[in-house]
């Protein structure tokens, strides 16, 4: 008798079909998930693609208008804006939110988020600086032929406009706008010759470059108006004193002491421009007018004369300008050693002066000056005290060390003689790394936004 085992099977192919499904389904489901990885993955690369663009976008909207942080909306952000691959469709957006500068500076924060429409949700963010370059990205810069004899060491770039001698040493690139020029009694040439527009017996010529771009000094525009009006909201102003002017004294606990100038006298000394003249730089009288805190005084602005000296703890801009400017010409004494309670950036002092900057004869034998020296129009120098003018008291001194920068349209100069006759047997002058995108505040920069950061947040 045959007996049936019709439908037996059945129940080992729906296992086996069973287990297959299972199997096949999980396969699916990690390539799915696989797959979704890869596509978020790919989502997160583009994100940080769009996100970069909306920091380039932004950089190129300050090189166009660099006084506007609201995206020329006017109203606080963010600001969403869409972003189109190559062949002109919208894929995703990024949103920015601009950081305004620090009072004086011109460091601008912007931090970009991005994403792809299709994955609102993968986002990633950049955060990046940019700022203005200072003038104080020299140690040395002039509109003028400028000098540096022996016993000079310079560590920090030197740029002229016109031609530069260095018989001292330099150890950072020293630039003249100029493929030759014309030497004269300025540069030591007696007739005058042609030169090279770095020449000397100095060094490292290694570093010596020319012809190199020329700083535009004709339209370095200085917005006193605007300084002022800072100075009045923000900080300290200070009116024609109707005297000889204000003498300011920091203190290394962070203020400063201004005094008026009630009385001065005279030495006896010498300029190329005017020869023998009374120089009245020393302080004989003067009246207490009143203590400030630098934290609470990014800027002062003075219409009238200054002397400066002192321990500065904080950072300010010291301004010597008289309006109406174009016939006015303020000038800043500087009678002792100018320095930083500490050298971690800081501390920073930037000194304005609408024409000159003078070192008195009185200072001390190693003078020192930790600032930035800017003569809008004229030149920092410390006058001749020679016997022809019947003075040479003091008229030698041990060394001059300037920690910062100097900006002069006109040419600088302290030495007379070699060896001196009136003088610094030495001279060195740092440059302060801190001040390159960090001057002073309401120092004034120059030329476009440049990368100084960047960061995934």
């Amino acid at each position: 008798m045959t007996k049936s085992i019709q439908g037996s099977i059945t129940p080992a192919i729906l296992v086996i079909a069973t287990s297959f499904l299972v199997v096949m389904y999980g396969i699916l489901f990690i390539l799915t998930l696989q797959f979704d990885f890869s596509r978020r993955q790919t989502a997160s690369e583009s994100a940080l693609n769009i996100a970069e663009a909306g920091v380039n976008y932004y950089r190129w909207h300050l090189a166009h208008d660099p006084d506007d942080l609201t995206d020329g909306t006017g109203q606080p952000g963010p600001y969403v804006h869409t972003y189109v691959d190559p062949q002109g469709d919208e894929i995703g957006k990024y949103s920015l939110e601009i950081e305004s500068p620090d009072d004086g500076s011109s460091m601008v924060t912007i931090k970009a988020t991005g994403w792809l429409n299709e994955y609102p949700h993968v986002t990633r963010t950049i955060e990046a600086q940019y700022g203005q370059p200072s003038f104080t990205q020299y140690s040395f810069s002039s509109n003028a032929s400028t000098w540096y004899g022996t016993n000079i060491t310079v560590n920090g770039r030197v740029h002229s406009n016109n031609g530069v001698r260095m018989d001292g040493t330099n150890t950072a690139l020293v630039t003249s706008a100029k493929e030759t020029y014309t030497c004269g009694s300025e540069t030591g040439c007696n007739p005058s010759r042609t030169r090279p527009g770095v020449w000397g017996v100095g060094g490292d010529q290694g570093l010596w470059q020319f012809p190199a771009p020329a700083i535009d000094f004709d339209s370095i525009s200085f917005n006193y108006s605007s300084m002022k009006d800072a100075a009045n909201s923000d900080g300290l102003y200070l009116a024609p004193s109707g005297r000889q002017g204000y003498h300011l004294l920091f203190f290394s606990n962070g203020t400063v002491r201004v005094n008026t100038v009630t009385g001065t006298n005279y030495y006896n000394a010498y300029t190329p421009d005017d020869g023998c003249q009374r120089r009245y730089e020393r302080i004989t009288n003067e009246s207490f007018k009143g203590t400030y805190s630098l934290g609470d005084t990014p800027i002062i602005f003075a219409e009238d004369h200054l002397w400066i000296e002192g321990v500065v703890r904080g950072r300010t801009t010291v301004v010597a300008a008289k309006f109406p400017i174009e016939s006015n010409n303020m000038n800043i004494w500087i009678p002792n050693n100018i320095t930083y309670n500490g050298y971690d950036g800081s501390n920073a002092l930037g000194l304005i002066a609408q024409n000159d900057i003078y070192f008195t004869r009185n200072i001390p034998e190693n003078f020192r000056v930790d600032a930035v020296l800017m003569a809008q129009t004229g030149k920092v120098i410390r006058h001749g005290y020679l016997s022809t003018c019947g003075n040479t008291t003091q008229a030698v001194k041990d060394s001059l060390t300037l920690n910062g920068s100097l900006i002069s349209f006109e040419k600088s100069y302290w030495n007379f003689g070699t060896p001196p006759s009136s003088g610094f047997e030495t001279r060195e002058v740092n440059y302060d790394a801190n001040l390159f995108y960090n001057p002073p505040p309401y120092f004034p920069s120059t030329g476009n936004f440049e990368f100084i950061s960047w960061i995934e947040k």
